[in-house]
């Protein structure tokens, strides 16, 4: 059972996104697929799944009943979807119960729909259709999403819930090929590790594109790599370390041949350029001398060199044609970023004494505390726990964004906190991204706006959009450029990996490396926790926070 794509090509109002492209997805195949924020990742995997016809190429499914699912990276619930509704329509049982329900009332009058009647039914059973709502049920109250939130709207779920469900849609589908867009995005810990024993055990096929480098060290056993440059895919073996030291030294050697060729071309052509004087200018000097006998002998035998110096032109005018050029390996668009604080804070930044905060959700409370924390001046705090356990409302609280039910709050003086939030919300909205910046940033002068959101690879094409219609990779940069030109002395970022390419990711690590302000992080991003060096660990579990 094979999906194949062979030679696809595709073009976007005359901007080439994928060129020449070929991947195959076998039983059992296990492949990563990574490259840079809009290199056109999403739209291979809709074209691999049929949703998106591709300008050149074909897409092959042997058999032809193979089923493949594309679950994209976004929740995207529509409009008054039950979660039972979301997880039918992920699993592409929706679907093909409606197309069964067609052909059952098409054979009260055409029995010769009995075939087609039959290939759907074949269809629905497969996708796991006939006990849907039970499997539903288990795995839901497994992932702490209770059987009686089926019923719920998924838009009124928390954002730890949606998580959770999308989760809950991979875990209960039944597809030949998983197409996955970001499956690890705003997963906890324990959400990832069933993750990856479940894709473990498949006996299908999966193409996943992940930003996590855990994730694709730990799911994957190939990586394609779809290259800016060309637009073309190029497969190396093993998972992401394995993927990253063929890459490292493929490039290593690329820069040695066009430094090897650079310095042979100069060579060839500084030597032609001395033996093309010789070749012109020695004669001519030689027949303007005046010479005795004696002296002529002398002169004729410097000429035959000086015209032998002629046939070495020649030879050496080959050896510059024959040299095989060696193009200089691709340096494309790199994130610069900086994170300085303009103005030093209080000793202390926040407290919280014996604060209580209580929200309600869908017609449930979640309590927060008491809670008894001081965050000092440059402490660089992690907050780790489950989805739901309320890592961010910790952070409202300790920012003043959620009022308290009991206790106190207090904000240090001259603290400057600036925020990226999971939802990217400063940007999710109908206001075009510059007017936004501008205001935020507080730079009145577009052209310098533009010029520093352009650094962060939002150009005239993203600017003078409403927020909302940018991708959430591009809303992230425009959030980390905000951060940027407001020098805040107190960073508070709520996984920030999400939706950042790797080179965006690890150019994230090194500016935070350099910051010396207040930093609270969470994330479950593992291998981003592994290089942030922080100095404090604290554990929200429940609503408890503990410091461990």
């Amino acid at each position: 059972m094979t999906l194949t794509a062979r030679n696809i090509s595709k073009s976007y109002g005359g901007q080439l996104v994928l060129d020449d492209v070929s991947v195959t997805i076998g039983p059992r195949s296990r492949i990563g697929l990574v490259g840079p924020n809009g290199i056109g990742k999403s739209t291979l995997l809709r074209i691999l799944a049929g949703l998106e016809d591709a300008d050149g190429g074909s897409i092959e499914r042997s058999p032809k009943t193979l089923t493949v699912g594309w679950l994209p990276q976004e929740v995207e619930p529509r409009e008054q979807e039950t979660l039972q509704d979301y997880l039918a329509r992920r699993t592409g049982v929706a679907e093909a119960e409606a197309e069964l329900d067609r052909l059952t009332k098409a054979l009260e009058t055409d029995p010769g729909a009995i075939d087609a009647y039959t290939d759907a039914l074949d269809r629905f059973l497969a996708l796991g259709g006939d006990d849907l709502h039970a499997r539903a049920a288990e795995v839901c109250e497994d992932l702490d999403l209770p059987a009686d939130r089926l019923g719920v709207e998924v838009s009124a779920l928390s954002g730890g819930q949606q998580a959770r469900a999308a989760l809950a849609a991979i875990l209960l589908s039944r597809y030949d090929v998983f197409l996955l867009d970001e499956p690890t995005n705003n997963l906890d810990f324990d959400g990832l590790q069933r993750l990856e024993q479940f894709l473990a055990g498949l006996g299908g096929g999966v193409l996943t594109v992940s930003h996590d480098r855990a994730f694709l060290d730990r799911a994957v056993e190939r990586v394609i790599e779809l290259q800016e440059e060309s637009h073309r895919a190029v497969e190396y073996a093993g998972g992401w370390s394995d993927y990253v030291a063929q890459r490292d030294l493929a490039r290593q050697q690329q820069y040695e041949a066009f430094d090897t060729y650079r310095s042979e071309k100069q060579r060839l052509t500084e030597r032609l350029r001395e033996q093309k004087s010789w070749a012109v200018s020695g004669v001519a000097k030689e027949k303007k001398r005046k010479e005795t006998q004696k002296e002529k002998m002398a002169a004729d035998f410097r000429i035959n060199r000086t015209e032998k110096q002629a046939g070495k032109v020649k030879i050496t005018e080959k050896r510059l044609q024959r040299l095989e050029a060696v193009d200089k390996p691709w340096e494309g668009w790199q994130l610069r970023l900086q994170l300085t604080p303009d103005a030093r804070s209080g000793d202390v930044v926040a407290r919280l004494d014996a604060a209580v905060v209580r929200l309600e959700n869908s017609g449930s409370e979640f309590t927060l505390g008491p809670v008894d924390l001081e965050i000092g001046w440059a402490e660089r705090v992690a907050l780790l726990g489950a989805n739901g356990s309320g890592k961010t409302t910790l952070l409202r609280a300790l920012l003043g964004e959620v009022p308290l039910a009991s206790g106190n709050r207090y904000l240090g003086p001259g603290v400057r906190p600036g925020r990226l939030d999971q939802e990217r919300g400063l940007f999710d909205t109908d206001e075009p991204v510059l007017a936004a910046f501008q205001r935020e940033a507080s730079i009145p002068a577009i052209s310098e706006a533009r010029a520093l959101l352009a650094k962060f690879g939002l150009g005239a094409q993203h600017v003078d959009r409403a927020g909302g219609r940018l991708s959430p990779g591009e809303r992230t940069r425009a959030l980390l450029a905000t951060l940027m030109a407001t020098g805040v002395n107190c960073l508070v970022l709520d996984e920030p990996t999400n939706h950042l390419d790797l080179a965006a990711i690890e150019e994230l690590e090194r500016a935070l490396d350099g910051y010396d302000g207040t930093l609270l992080l969470v994330t479950h991003d593992r291998r981003f926790l592994d290089a942030v060096e922080v100095d404090r660990v604290l554990e929200v579990e429940a609503g408890r926070v503990t410091e461990r």
